[in-house]
């Protein structure tokens, strides 16, 4: 047998570089490169690795171990989990900023391979700088925290191990069914030493993506249900899009005449004004897909995890309803009592058309009826502008902020007519990009995707601070095409510091930053809920000594200015088409729209509900009667 002389370092890089993934006759390099934070636990060791012996892998530099991993989890996922990006970091507190990230991959199914370096396996020098020294188990590190959140997880304490491990971990990142992060961590000793590697393990090797076929006896039974459906109703999750079934989704339900509703994942599968689209369904959902999700008899969801906010807390479908579900996971296929169809929905959907022989769905104009009602509301959320009429529309008992902010920072725009005037402003191969806050849920109900796979939200973990790290993830994706991140201020605070990569990389993104000094999501929900406002707005405090002060006047744009961005102010909806217009000329430089919105003024719910915590006992008769309604809502929810 040939063998090779490498420290374990060295042979992971060279192993990095010869994976590569397969599907429909397409083969290419399964990981584009490496995104680094350099430390004494990876520096020397790895560090070492990459300037030997990357010759095709591309390496950036972050600037913070999270917003770095975020950046790769998007990249992953607007690759449809096609390519990846490996990230590394220091032990201790590099590796634990991480933990987050990698958190958000796992929670949407999105593949991440994260190395961060670990202490001394040898354990000669303990304990080292950042180490935790664990009393009852010395063995525990703070790379032990992955292990709740990754898909999996191993330690690379000799450097033989590397081989079973890393085949392992490309196991695990390559199974459309099961994937997520991965953590492989790799103590700072281990990294440098040498073993005599066999040069097989450094050939060229092509994982396949698997396409399983849907048990015909499992076909059957689909169609048995679905052809007895008098009110049928497609869910278009995640997973059209990623196994890049578009074709055979929009197929099936043009066929068959079944309108369909999106996830936040599935949405821009299909384009929003195809004749059977409803938009979004559940909680962050439109009153079109929530109206006929209400009456549907037999629910088809394909590549859906069946979150609380699509079934708005399993409360949004009828209790006699039935399901059909397509999934490539036995463990999301089975879900609400479903028929279980598990297999790849670009397989499965041609296969149960053939089997429904012709069926079509009975409605008459309950679609285009309930299409025409959303629609006519779409056009008065793109209008609503303040003035001395205006109402906001989350009409809580904390309203009156909305005009106490007009005064203090001149704001007088609402979200809804800036996401309308964005949306139009945007080039339709454009992508937009969101996490957290009030947005999503504005978005999956108004946001008109024009073309496919331009709508990226993370909402499976909802993390605030993807929006910056993730848009460059996306543009690396994507090309000379435009990526447009929509982030509430809130979100901008927590986490930007990977504008500053963008900018080393002269990759430009756009961020638009919605200004209404406050969390105004939580804060909705704290209010709505009967609790007074606590620690959701960006005030001083006040002669009370509570936060009740003027709001601060935050200056966003001067921020990106600072760092080197081109960047604007924006009061008015015609100085955002400006804006807008102008930043299309900018090159090479991130750009930063700094939107002064109110707020009270993204869009309410429509026909759905969500479950939250209510308290059971209080001397406030507002959460009272928030409990109240909870449990109104949960005696006709499904109980799993």
């Amino acid at each position: 047998m040939n063998t090779i002389r490498l420290t374990m370092a060295q042979a992971l890089v060279r192993f990095l570089e010869n994976q590569y993934i397969s599907y429909d006759g397409i083969e290419h390099p399964f990981v584009e490169g490496v995104i680094m934070l350099p430390g004494h636990g990876n520096v020397v060791g790895l560090g070492q690795a990459l300037a030997q012996e990357t010759h095709r892998l591309k390496v950036w530099q972050g600037k913070n171990e999270q917003g770095m991993a975020h950046t790769a989890v998007a990249f992953a996922r607007q690759c449809k989990r096609k390519k990846i990006i490996a990230v590394t970091s220091s032990v201790g507190p590099g590796a634990a900023n991480m933990v987050t990230a990698a958190a958000t991959a796992t929670a949407n199914n999105i593949p991440v391979l994260i190395l961060p370096g670990d202490v001394y396996a040898c354990r000669q020098p303990d304990p080292v700088l950042q180490q935790i020294e664990q009393i009852h188990d010395l063995s525990l590190s703070t790379n032990d925290a992955f292990r709740a959140v990754c898909r999996y997880w191993d330690r690379v304490v000799r450097p033989e191990q590397l081989m079973s491990a890393m085949i392992s971990a490309f196991r695990t990142l390559t199974d459309p069914a099961n994937t997520g992060a991965v953590c492989v961590a790799i103590p700072q000793d281990v990294e440098g030493e040498a073993y005599d590697y066999p040069e097989s393990f450094f050939t060229k090797r092509v994982w396949r993506l698997a396409r399983p076929l849907p048990e015909q006896e499992a076909i059957e039974e689909a169609a048995a249900v679905i052809r007895q459906a008098k009110r049928p109703l497609l869910i278009c999750g995640g997973g059209v899009r990623y196994s890049e079934a578009h074709e055979q989704f929009r197929v099936f339900a043009e066929t068959t005449g079944i309108p369909f509703g999106e996830t936040q994942a599935g949405k821009s599968a299909v384009v929003w004004d195809h004749p059977l689209n409803l938009g979004g369904i559940g909680v962050t959902g439109c009153s079109a897909a929530n109206e006929i999700a209400r009456e549907a008899d037999v629910v088809i969801g394909v590549g859906t995890r069946y979150t609380d906010f699509t079934t708005a807390s399993k409360w949004l479908f009828r209790d006699d309803a039935k399901f059909v579900n397509i999934n490539v996971s036995p463990f999301q296929a089975l879900k609400l009592d479903a028929v279980p169809v598990v297999a790849d929905a670009k397989r499965a959907l041609p296969v149960l058309l053939d089997a429904l022989d012709g069926y079509q769905a009975p409605y008459t104009s309950e679609v285009k009826d309930a299409q025409a009602r959303w629609r006519k509301e779409l056009e008065r959320l793109d209008g609503i502008t303040f003035g001395p009429d205006y109402v906001p529309e989350v009409n809580d008992a904390n309203a009156a902020s909305a005009f106490r902010f007009a005064g203090d920072l001149d704001a007088s725009l609402t979200q809804t007519a800036v996401l309308g005037v964005l949306n139009q402003c945007m080039d339709p191969d454009d992508v937009v990009i969101g996490a957290s806050g009030s947005l999503p849920g504005d978005m999956q109900r108004m946001w008109r995707p024009r073309g496919v796979d331009t709508y990226h939200m993370e909402y499976g973990y909802s993390c605030m601070g993807y929006e910056v790290s993730g848009a460059l993830g996306v543009k690396f994706a994507i090309g000379d095409r435009d990526v447009y991140a929509m982030a509430g201020d809130g979100s901008f605070i927590m986490l930007h510091s990977e504008l500053l990569t963008a900018l080393q990389e002269h990759q430009k993104i756009h961020v638009c930053l919605f200004n209404n000094a406050s969390f105004g999501c939580i804060n909705n929900l704290q209010v709505g809920h009967g609790n007074e406002t606590l620690c959701t707005e960006l005030r001083f405090r006040g002669d009370d000594g509570k936060f009740s002060g003027s709001f601060m006047p935050v200056d966003f744009a001067k921020i990106a200015e600072g760092y080197g961005c081109k960047a604007y102010t924006i009061h008015t909806l015609e100085e955002l088409r400006q804006a807008v217009a102008d930043a299309k000329k900018v090159e090479g430089v991130p750009v930063l729209f700094d939107i002064r919105v109110l707020p009270k003024s993204m869009t309410e719910g429509y026909g759905a509900w969500w479950r939250v915590g209510d308290t059971e006992v209080s001397e406030n008769p507002r959460n009272l009667e928030a409990y109240q309604d909870h449990l109104n809502h949960v005696k006709t929810a499904r109980k799993y």
